[in-house]
């Protein structure tokens, strides 16, 4: 199934331009990064993915709106996915949406590909 298109057109509207922020294709969905880490997608499954600060994910997890995500057969701590009803509301996609966007700016940026992290030679 791919991705809601219309959803993802009102996430980025929900989101800040700016140099941080970048869109990649990930797990079926579209995935809005802020600094190289994902904060929320489109799901080519239906509905919103979310990080989550991990040591809210057990709270926020007993919401009725909230289902885990799951990849190989195991919950992934710090990700959750509001189904597709849920996020057809402006107001609780906007609430998500901020709380992925927060916990991603919270992280350190991730180095882009082909950069180095240090002296040359890793010395």
């Amino acid at each position: 199934m791919a991705y809601d298109e219309e959803l993802a057109d009102r996430i980025r509207l929900m989101i800040t331009p700016g140099p941080e922020l970048s869109e990649r294709k990930m797990f079926g969905g579209l995935a809005f990064l802020i600094g190289g880490n994902m904060a929320v997608a489109a799901s080519g499954q239906g509905g919103l993915l979310v990080r989550v600060d991990p040591r809210e994910h057990d709270d926020l997890l007993a919401r009725d709106i909230v289902r885990p995500m799951v990849m190989g057969g195991r919950d992934m701590t710090g990700w959750l996915r509001v189904t597709a009803e849920a996020a057809d509301d402006d107001a609780v996609l906007r609430e998500w949406v901020d709380r992925g966007v927060g916990y991603a700016r919270s992280l350190p940026p991730k180095q882009k590909p082909g950069t180095s992290r240090g002296p040359a030679g890793g010395r």
